[in-house]
């Protein structure tokens, strides 16, 4: 199974890539517990980071059906997404 991650540009530029594929992950918990292990030091940016994002599969945010714990398939796309706002 094949996942593509798409990550803002702040956590692209932290790992020094915007996209990668993850091969095993069940669930949005997986995704993210993969992305962090991708930060140094045990997360600290990650989480500084990931705090201002929210979690969408396949454009969809998670929140909307079953959260972290939501199931993915083969070729489904989990992006962290940063809200903006402007006027």
């Amino acid at each position: 199974m094949s996942i593509q991650v798409e990550l803002t540009y702040d956590m692209g530029k932290a790992i020094g890539e915007h996209r990668f594929e993850v091969e095993a992950a069940a669930t949005v918990a997986d995704v993210v517990e993969q992305t962090r292990q991708r930060f140094k030091e045990g997360g600290d940016e990650f989480a500084k980071l990931a705090h201002v994002t929210r979690v969408a599969v396949n454009g969809v945010l998670v929140k909307h059906s079953k959260g972290m714990k939501t199931a993915l398939k083969d070729g489904d796309r989990v992006g962290f997404v940063k809200a903006s706002a402007g006027g």
